[in-house]
């Protein structure tokens, strides 16, 4: 077992970037800013690319995992997505077709400037996927101006994108011999994951029934379940985490329990997830930026270009009941997911250092842009 003096600095490390997160959150938000600013420039501030006092991104970064979990557990708990489905049909075809579009446009945009066709394909499928954990935070922000179709609607558009992106990306990669599972095998394991979910939906309610009395039992199942089934669905069946949080929570949330469920998690979940954007921040490379920022602004470009408009077509096409503007512009960031398929792209050599740095400063630029002008979008109403 470590010794308190080989523990002490990492508690000290998270106790200093949870104390300067929030100082830096609270200063945005008395500035009329979103707390996620505050956040990312903490990230900046702890990383090892600025002066001063440097953060264990290693601990960092499990701990921002297991807010994610959490954070996608929670709204997997809470989402009705049989009732979405009723009555928010476009999302079934409009979320493939989004990123469909964005494979196609974007692919060869990407070839045009010299990247190789794994690095395009990774890159172009990046920007048409958005990022969970944004949109839940938008969905959750004290200070949202969105309603609730609008709400369910951007959660629903987000998981169905999350499904088609973990199959395209696995077609990808085996295709490209990237990829440590043979296709059959990651189709494989969503369908794997899927049986797990559903066998777990029946065991599971039970279980909390049993304990559901026994406050302190009960709030530590809640918590250890959605993690357990979330890295099993990582671990096991190649999914990503912040998607088989999401399943994870889906899996509990006919129970009668689960109202009490999200309460018991939810201290948890806003601790730990405000490491995720820290985490995020703390990745940029500011000598790398003079070079970078012209890649970061043609993928923010092409976001606009292949997310944000098709999506506010689809969502009026479609007749979803949402607030069209907030819903296209809720969507348009680049996610927890496409950051991982730009590492992929940078560790096949399908990118240099600063266009990888570009495709960091995007996520980073359109996190920001997405959580500041969903505020602002024009159309209050449900139209």
């Amino acid at each position: 077992m470590a010794s308190i003096v080989e523990t002490a600095p990492l508690v000290l490390d998270v106790g200093v970037v949870l104390t300067v997160a929030a100082t830096m959150g609270f200063t945005a938000r008395k500035l009329g800013l979103p707390s996620v600013i505050g956040y990312l420039l903490t990230g900046l501030l702890v990383s090892p690319f600025t002066p001063g006092f440097v953060a264990d991104s290693n601990q960092l970064s499990l701990l921002a995992d297991i807010g994610v979990v959490l954070l996608l557990f929670e709204v997997g708990i809470e989402i009705d997505l049989r009732r979405i489905g009723r009555e928010q049909k476009a999302l079934l075809w409009g979320a493939p077709t989004q990123v469909a579009i964005g494979l196609a446009i974007g692919t060869p945009v990407f070839l045009w400037l010299g990247i190789p066709l794994l690095g395009a394909l990774l890159l172009a499928l990046s920007i048409a996927l958005s990022s969970s954990v944004v949109i839940v935070n938008i969905t959750r922000s004290p200070r949202r101006t969105t309603n609730t179709e609008t709400e369910e609607a951007l959660l629903g558009w987000s998981v169905v994108q999350d499904v088609v992106g973990v199959a395209a990306a696995a077609i990808i990669l085996t295709l490209f011999g990237a990829s440590e599972r043979p296709l059959a095998l990651a189709i494989g394991g969503l369908i794997g994951f899927g049986l797990l979910a559903y066998v777990s939906s029946k065991i599971l309610p039970m279980l909390l029934q049993i304990v559901r009395w026994e406050k302190d039992l009960f709030l530590i199942y809640s918590v250890s379940i959605g993690l357990v089934l979330a890295a099993l669905g990582t671990v096991v069946f190649g999914i990503p985490m912040a998607l088989a949080g999401f399943v994870a929570g889906l899996a509990i949330n006919q129970s009668r329990d689960t109202e009490e469920v999200r309460k018991a998690i939810l201290p948890f979940r806003d601790l730990f997830a405000v490491l995720f954007f820290v985490v995020i921040g703390s990745l940029i490379e500011p000598a790398q930026l003079a070079k970078a920022w012209p890649f970061a602004l043609l993928m923010v470009l092409l976001l606009i270009l292949l997310k944000t408009l098709p999506i506010a077509l689809f969502a009026r096409i479609g007749k979803l009941k949402v607030k069209k503007s907030q819903f296209a512009i809720g969507m348009s960031q680049i996610g927890e997911f496409s950051f991982v398929l730009g590492s992929l792209a940078y560790s096949e050599d399908a990118l240099t250092r600063s266009q990888f740095t570009g495709v960091l400063m995007a996520v980073v630029i359109s996190i920001i842009g997405s959580t500041l002008l969903v505020r602002k979008a024009p159309g209050s109403r449900s139209i």
